[in-house]
């Protein structure tokens, strides 16, 4: 239970900067490219911030669908948290732990949006390749599933996994 409480006081705080990072960041696109509807090069042809209000999910998917992104927020969170609560305690699940921190901290702070404005804010856009524009709440969940991708297939052994599964049972 001690270690419970020591992930919790370092997640809970890890969660909060993350989350507040990613509202500053909103907080500056909306501030500095929304009202003047100014583009900033960083990289010219290949960088660029530029505003955009996304109504939908990844990509501009489903438009409009709040009451299913309530409730698919909330599931995910909900789930993801019981699963950082209930993980081992074991050093070997510290990658684990701090993915699922990056990943709630990225829903939350697509969620906040959502809730206060029924649109989430999109700023960072990758012209080189034309990929849909994101933002920093966006990072934080797709680098996480990424990883967590990575981590399976490469370090985590069916013991490890085995381990979550039993760590879920009590």
């Amino acid at each position: 239970m001690e270690k419970l409480k020591n992930r919790l006081f370092i997640g809970f705080p890890t969660l909060l900067i993350l989350v507040i990072f990613d509202r500053l960041t909103k907080r500056l696109a909306f501030n500095n490219l929304n009202l003047t509807n100014h583009v900033v090069e960083l990289i010219p042809g290949v960088l660029e911030l530029r505003y955009l209000e996304n109504e939908g999910a990844a990509f501009g998917m489903l438009q409009n669908r709040f009451f299913f992104f309530y409730l698919f927020t909330f599931v995910f969170i909900t789930a993801f948290l019981f699963l950082y609560i209930r993980m081992p305690e074991d050093k070997r699940f510290v990658p684990l732990n701090l993915l699922l921190i990056f990943f709630v901290a990225g829903a939350f702070g697509n969620f906040i949006d959502r809730v206060r404005y029924h649109y989430v804010i999109d700023f960072i856009y990758f012209k080189l390749i034309n990929f849909p524009i994101f933002n920093v709440a966006d990072i934080y969940v797709t680098v996480s599933c990424f990883i967590l991708i990575v981590l399976v297939l490469f370090y985590y052994k069916d013991d490890d996994l085995n381990k979550i599964k039993d760590s879920l049972k009590r």
